[in-house]
Parts: C-alpha cells; sequence; structure tokens
C-alpha cells in the first residue's frame, strides 16, 4: 500500500489546493476567507495562506514578551531617596527642603562659633537672634523671623524638623512652595507676636520654628475641613483626628517646662484663621485620580 504524499510534495492534496486558489483573483480570496465557516476547513485555510503570500494579509501578531521582572529596592536605596527627598529641593517639593536646609545650616553655624549644641545660654540665643522682648519691641523688629531659625539645643531643633518635614510635604504637595512659605513665615510671626504680648509683664526671650509649625498646622486643618486634600470622608476624619490630636497633646506637653505655649497658640492661629485661608485663594480644586 502506497504511503500518502506529504503536503508540500507535487501532486498533493495541499499543492494542488494551492495551484488552484493561486489562480483565483483577490475579491474570490477574500470572500472564502470571510465566509470560511461556509466551507470544509482546508477552503478557508487554503484562502487565507494564498492571501497572505500575495502579502494581502499581516501575520499574525506575536505576543510580546513579559516585561522584566522589577528589581526590589534594598534599604540603603531606599533611605538614599528619602535623605535626597528630605533635603534637596525637586520640582514637587521646594519650600520644605529648603527651610529644612536652612534651619540645619544656621544651627551648624551656632555651633561651629561655640554655642553649644544641646544647653545653649539665653545670651548666646539672643546673639542669633532670639525673639527678646526689650530688644524686638524696641528697634530690632527683625528678629521676628530670626528667631525662626534659631533653636536651643539638638533635641529642640530635630523636634521641630521632623514636625516641618512631615507638615511641610503634606501641605506644599497641596498649596505649591510659594503659599507654603508665605504661611509658615507668617504664623511664625504671628506666633511670635503672641508670645510678646502674653509675657508684656516679664518679657521673654524664644526661639525655635514651633510658632512656624502650629501655623501649617492650621493650613493642614483648613486644607481638611475646605475638603482641598483628595481623601474620601473616612480618610478626611482620620486625618483632621491625627492633626487635632498632634495639636493639642503639643499644646498639653508644653504646659509643663520651659515651652512657649503662646507663640503655639498665636501661630495655629495665624494659620488657622489668617494665613492659611487666604493662601487657599485661587488655589484650583484637587484632581481626581
Amino acid at each position: 500500500m502506497d504511503a500518502p504524499a506529504p503536503d508540500n510534495m507535487p501532486g498533493s492534496t495541499a499543492a494542488l489546493a494551492a495551484q488552484l486558489f493561486a489562480q483565483k483573483t483577490e475579491a474570490e480570496l477574500l470572500y472564502l476567507a470571510q465566509n470560511a465557516a461556509r466551507y470544509p476547513p482546508a477552503v478557508g485555510a487554503a484562502a487565507v495562506a494564498e492571501l497572505r503570500r500575495r502579502e494581502l494579509l499581516p501575520e499574525a501578531a506575536r505576543p510580546a514578551p513579559p516585561p522584566p521582572p522589577e528589581e526590589s529596592e534594598t534599604w540603603a536605596q531606599l533611605f538614599g531617596q528619602l535623605v535626597r527627598g528630605l533635603f534637596l529641593p525637586s520640582r514637587r517639593f521646594l519650600a520644605t527642603p529648603l527651610l529644612l536646609d536652612l534651619n540645619l545650616f544656621i544651627f551648624g553655624l551656632m555651633v561651629l562659633s561655640g554655642v553649644s549644641a544641646s544647653d545653649p545660654s539665653g545670651f548666646q540665643l539672643v546673639q542669633w537672634g532670639s525673639n527678646v522682648s526689650a530688644l524686638t519691641l524696641h528697634g530690632e523688629p527683625w528678629r521676628l523671623l530670626t528667631c525662626l531659625f534659631v533653636h536651643a539645643g539638638l533635641s529642640h531643633l530635630l523636634l521641630n524638623m521632623f514636625s516641618l518635614w512631615l507638615l511641610g510635604l503634606l501641605a506644599e504637595d497641596r498649596v505649591g512652595p510659594l503659599r507654603l512659605l508665605l504661611v509658615y513665615l507668617a504664623s511664625g510671626v504671628g506666633g511670635g507676636l503672641a508670645s510678646l504680648w502674653w509675657h508684656r509683664l516679664d518679657g521673654i526671650n524664644s526661639v525655635g520654628a514651633s510658632g512656624a509649625i502650629f501655623g501649617l498646622y492650621g493650613l493642614l486643618l483648613v486644607l481638611l475641613v475646605g475638603k482641598k486634600l483628595v481623601l474620601d470622608k473616612s480618610d478626611r476624619r482620620a486625618m483632621l483626628g491625627l492633626v487635632l490630636y498632634l495639636v493639642l497633646s503639643n499644646l498639653i506637653s508644653g504646659i509643663n517646662g520651659n515651652t512657649d505655649n503662646a507663640a503655639h497658640l498665636g501661630g495655629l492661629a495665624t494659620g488657622l484663621l489668617v494665613a492659611g485661608p487666604l493662601a487657599l485663594i485661587g488655589l484650583k480644586k484637587p484632581a481626581l485620580g
């Protein structure tokens, strides 16, 4: 018994079909390919093969290769990204890194000049621009600004810088660097004026960025209450509760000890009632993701 001829051999069924379909017009081939269900499977396949031979049909698309697996970041890489984002200004965050760098730079200069890194004296703080009743109100109002960048020791500095980093990134991402900077400075000045008024009888020698930082708390409260942050209702309530907790806990902890709560309240009131609302004028509505 003879073996069947291979499909590609002359005289085979496939070869004869190919010769037959090679003589058909393009219109006939397209009709047979489009209506292949009406004919035996070999007819539709032969019509498609001839159309491809004539380069009238594209070759079947090959599946795209799978994307290469993402390399997991190491702790060192994550820490490096955090440090760069913390201290290096970028298009997204400009004011917050600059404020952090300026505070650290001034503290470094103070230490290099001989000021104690843990317990500077009151006289040394006055030399570096603290808010002093006897000087600020008598010809040196610039102390309302300089006192914001002077800190009474490393622990005081680090606590304020951590709060500035957290609040600054949250608020700057929504209001932009210029509005954040204006709220920060205005709240710091407002806190300094409140401190001078509260201690008008006994006087005050005050330093630190906490008044300005409490102004950022006020700005964040305005953003949350005014629904200027892209958060759902539950997340907004949680964030609002967290901010209120941080404000109250800082105020309560400042009741005892050498803490200028008048500056805290003055900065908070400035950010919440004056600078914060003004900063939102003309602010575009948050874009939904």
